[in-house]
Order: C-alpha cells, then sequence, then structure tokens
C-alpha cells in the first residue's frame, strides 16, 4: 500500500515546525511577546507569539499525518488556506506595530510557498479519499 501525500506532506511539515517553534524559543530570550521585530532564526524573525503559533500548527499537521489520510488532507488544506492569508496580509505588515508576530520578508516567502504546497497536495491529492467522505455524508 502506497502512503498518502498529504500523510506524508503532513507529517514532514508538522514535525518541522514542531522543530521550529521549539528553536524559535532559543533565540527569543528577552524578546516581548508581541514584540513587531524579533530574533533571527537563521533568516526569519521570530518573538514568542510566532513560537507558539509554530508548535500550534506543528502539533496540528502532525497529529492529522499521523492520523488518517482524510484528516491530513483537511489540515493541509485548512493550513495552506490560513498560509495563504498570513502570507499576503503579512505583505502589509511589514515595518507597522500591527505586525505582532514579527513578520520579516523571508517569512512572507516561507508563508506564501508552504501554502502552495500545503493546498496543492491538499487540493489535488488523495481524491478517492474526498469521494469517499462525500458518499457518506449523502
Amino acid at each position: 500500500m502506497r502512503t498518502s501525500p498529504n500523510k506524508l506532506l503532513a507529517t514532514i511539515f508538522g514535525a518541522v515546525y514542531l522543530l521550529v517553534g521549539v528553536l524559535g524559543f532559543v533565540v527569543t530570550s528577552g524578546i516581548g511577546f508581541f514584540a513587531t521585530e524579533g530574533a533571527n532564526l537563521i533568516i526569519f524573525a521570530v518573538n514568542p507569539l510566532h513560537n507558539i503559533i509554530h508548535l500550534l500548527i506543528g502539533a496540528a499537521l502532525l497529529s492529522a499525518g499521523l492520523k488518517s489520510t482524510a484528516a491530513a488532507k483537511a489540515v493541509n488544506t485548512t493550513v495552506g488556506g490560513v498560509y495563504l492569508l498570513v502570507g499576503i496580509v503579512g505583505l502589509f505588515l511589514l515595518g507597522s506595530s500591527l505586525n505582532i508576530i514579527a513578520l520579516n520578508g523571508a517569512d512572507n516567502v516561507l508563508h506564501l510557498a508552504s501554502a502552495v504546497v500545503l493546498l496543492g497536495v491538499g487540493l489535488s491529492q488523495d481524491k478517492t479519499v474526498s469521494a469517499s467522505m462525500s458518499h457518506r455524508t449523502a
């Protein structure tokens, strides 16, 4: 039996975002929770709120990836949609007092790239799961 692309992607992205969330706390000592300019984790800016968001998203993705194809597909699509929105809105928040998760240009690129991958896989793969789910609800 082949592995579901949605389960695989959710599991990998989930583990990566959990790791990023944990590592973010290593570099954000002394940074305000809602600081508009965070500390750099490689080239990405993070603050404690941003780290918590990474942990929550990572946990949701990993949990769904380990649970079922339908759960992974739903979470990939949902997180992809949210990241698309964050990536677009983030472009307008740079240098603003509304930038409470300390986004920078690299963050915006990563969020948009994550959105493309998550939405692409979530919407295009594992079509039989969607079809069987709609038969159960009919």
